[in-house]
């Protein structure tokens, strides 16, 4: 197996093609930034809920065990759908953005544009 360093070419960005085609609306964009900051908020409610005695509200043992982390998610969903902390909403920007930029060298490289 041969190693080679890492250039900036390597760790660059490259354009997502689903962000290129036509029909990907403003929605599913908000949609995908929504549902990034509800994962991320359940990784920080995660902790926030292993300190809490076993037992209280469930009744403890292992249907507590499986249902409480989905429980947890769920409450990270609700956050994320009524604001959150702003993740989704910059997320969303830099998606929009990349959709913008795409667009545009698609429209250079064929020349359309208007």
């Amino acid at each position: 197996m041969e190693l080679r360093a890492t250039t900036a070419a390597d760790l660059a960005l490259r354009p997502v093609p689903e962000l290129r085609r036509a029909g990907s609306d403003v929605a599913s964009l908000r949609r995908a930034a929504q549902d990034f900051e509800a994962m991320a908020l359940g990784a920080l409610f995660q902790p926030m809920f292993e300190g809490i005695a076993k037992g209280r509200g469930f009744g403890g043992g292992r249907g507590e065990a499986a249902w409480a982390p989905l429980l947890v998610n769920e409450y990270a969903r609700i956050a994320a759908a009524n604001g959150g902390l702003g993740i989704g909403e910059a997320v969303f920007r830099q998606l929009l953005a990349a959709q913008e930029r795409a667009g545009a060298g698609t429209n250079a490289a064929t020349g359309a544009g208007g």
